[in-house]
């Protein structure tokens, strides 16, 4: 009875076949920790001493944007809306292809430079994210084709809206930590290059007033170089070590 009590019993879970292992919960925790973290520090970024001139840059300039963005519309050709668009697809996934191609050839080969990039550059995507979104649904914009054509602001509460510029504040933020981590000359006109190239030709193809894009390639930068100069490690050849006089990384955890 006893033998038979006990191959009916039933087996033991593997740790394996568990979906949700310790290893993966910690590396879940560990992930929002370091959000958080990088939230924190890019809230408190704009406040900081050293920071105030680059504040003064975005909020003068945005400013001006936003007075003059009715007449820059009116001087822009209502044409070729589908070629500009086609031209910004095709430079935003060739950035982003280029990014990926490299996390994917870091994490195959176990290559760190390149598997860095690609953890920061999502990290940073992140960050662009939780940022962006509550803009937008506050902000409210309408598109230069909506409403009245003068772009008023707190008439949509969603995401997709107008300001800020989306397709900017992302390519910005990519483009950013590529050229950072990678920083020859080739590589970084490459990599902004293509930023400009996504938001030029978004404002072109009339997706966005020229505020949008000029306070979302701002902030793009903004949150790329922060979350960048707090994570990178200084033993690569990056901008990291470079800018390690004025920037002030935040400890790294022991994964």
């Amino acid at each position: 009875m006893e033998e038979l009590s006990e191959s009916n019993a039933a087996p033991e879970a593997l740790p394996e076949d568990s979906p949700n292992t310790p290893e993966e919960q910690g590396f879940v925790k560990r992930s929002i920790k370091r959000i958080g973290q990088d939230q924190k520090l890019l809230f408190k970024g704009p406040f900081e001493a050293h920071n105030l001139k680059w504040d003064a840059v975005i909020l003068v300039g945005t400013g001006a944007f936003l007075a003059a963005d009715r007449h820059i519309e009116n001087n822009i050709p209502h044409s070729h809306f589908t070629v500009y668009q086609a031209i910004s697809d095709t430079a935003l996934g060739g950035l982003a292809g280029s990014l990926a191609g490299i996390y994917l050839y870091g994490a195959k080969t176990e290559h760190r430079h390149a598997r860095e990039t690609g953890e920061i550059e999502l990290e940073t995507l992140i960050n662009t994210f939780l940022i962006y979104a509550p803009m937008q649904l506050i902000a409210g914009r309408q598109r230069p084709d909506e409403g009245n054509n003068h772009g008023d602001f707190l008439k949509h509460h969603a995401l997709n809206t107008s300001f800020p510029g989306g397709h900017a504040m992302f390519t910005w933020a990519m483009a950013s930590v590529l050229a950072d981590e990678y920083p020859k000359p080739w590589a970084r006109a490459l990599s902004y290059g293509a930023a400009f190239t996504v938001t030029f030709s978004r404002f072109m193809a009339r997706d966005h007033w020229s505020s949008d894009m000029f306070i979302g390639t701002g902030l793009g930068l903004a949150i790329a170089e922060r979350t960048f100069h707090a994570r990178c490690n200084p033993e690569f050849e990056s901008q990291c070590k470079h800018h390690q006089l004025w920037w002030k990384p935040m400890k790294m955890e022991v994964q």
